[in-house]
């Protein structure tokens, strides 16, 4: 559900000729309910939005998923830069990509905000709408959370749970030197959306990309039912430091071929004059949420024959060696330098973890 709105040059919401009820003035029981009449049952849930603490049932001999994300305003988002809805859909696309990259299934989640008392119920309306229609997609209830006044800007937490059959679950731990590395989609678009909504443009592929991110779900869980995957992990901070996080955890090492690093045809036509500014922001930019991953090359076939099965692109990019480190190699083999990255909040700097 899209409400029609007017948006300041700071992308604060205002409506057309009257002026929006603030939360303020809907109060905090009046938010509350406005959010739990949108929010149906779902599978697993027994007790939802209403009582002190929501009842979830799980499937017998599955263990609990559950991950946790915060969004700030100014520093994770910008509301001069999307609008309400895909800004609903995106702070709960960061979960169940955590959920998808250990092949989990969603069942449910917590919402939590921090909202300005002058936001207009407007504004939330829509950011809850978009949330439920990416949950929706999913198969994904929203069961509880909280509210609260914030002195200044946007605090959005979401805590999502699914589950998983215990020998099915795929950690970052599990390379294996000689495994194969496989990725989905496509790298470097988000950023790409980020640095051409900053110039001032407002749609193409890549601000998609950017603004309403598609968490792999159901490709995580195939592969973790096909137990096809040794390792796997979402992309959130960049190839490079994502990369890093299962060759750590695996104590190996990955060589990464840059001809084969997968790049959208949009991507491609703004960086044909600047190849190396090209790699470096697919390898480094972050927020793609693809799946990264390892597979042993006796089932390299299987992989790509689940892949074609379920239409999701997917490409082979290197293998697992012994020597640690990333190494990203050019076609002529010389050693193509990527600072490892990573965000760091404390620091407020790409910085190496």
């Amino acid at each position: 559900m899209h409400i029609g709105s007017n948006r300041t040059d700071n992308g604060r919401i205002m409506t057309g000729e009257r002026r929006t009820k603030t939360l303020r003035e809907a109060g905090e029981f009046g938010i509350i309910r406005m959010i739990a009449e949108k929010s149906a049952g779902g599978d697993g849930v027994v007790i939802g939005i209403g009582d002190d603490a929501a009842a979830l049932r799980f499937e017998a001999g599955s263990l609990v998923l559950s991950t946790s994300d915060m969004l700030v305003e100014g520093i994770h988002f910008d509301l001069s830069l999307t609008d309400p809805f895909r800004l609903g859909r995106k702070s709960l696309a960061v979960n169940l990509s955590d959920i998808a990259a250990m092949g989990g299934r969603p069942l449910s989640f917590l919402l939590s905000l921090a909202v300005p008392a002058s936001c207009p119920v407007d504004f939330l309306d829509e950011f809850t709408s978009g949330m439920l229609s990416l949950a929706g997609e999913h198969g994904a209830t929203l069961v509880g959370g909280d509210t609260c006044a914030s002195p200044r800007g946007l605090v959005i937490s979401v805590t999502a749970f699914g589950e998983q059959v215990s020998d099915r679950i795929v950690q970052r731990c599990g390379a294996r030197v000689g495994d194969l590395i496989f990725v989905t989609g496509t790298l470097g678009d988000s950023a790409l959306g980020l640095e051409l909504l900053r110039r001032g443009e407002k749609a193409g592929y890549p601000i998609d990309r950017h603004l309403d991110p598609r968490p792999r779900v159901r490709q995580g869980r195939a592969l973790a039912d096909a137990g096809l995957a040794t390792s796997m992990i979402d992309i959130s901070d960049g190839l490079a430091a994502d990369m890093g996080h299962i060759t750590d955890g695996s104590s190996v090492g990955a060589n990464l071929y840059l001809e084969k690093i997968p790049l959208s045809r949009s991507y491609r036509e703004h960086y044909r004059t600047m190849p190396e500014d090209m790699y470096r922001t697919a390898l480094t930019g972050g927020e793609d949420y693809e799946l990264l991953f390892t597979a042993p090359s006796s089932r390299r076939e299987a992989v790509l024959s689940l892949f074609s099965e379920i239409y999701t692109p997917v490409t082979e990019i290197g293998s697992i060696i012994p020597e640690p480190g990333v190494h990203f190699l050019s076609p002529d083999g010389a050693s193509f330098d990527v600072e490892r990255g990573g965000y760091d909040h404390f620091l407020n700097r790409q910085g190496a973890d």
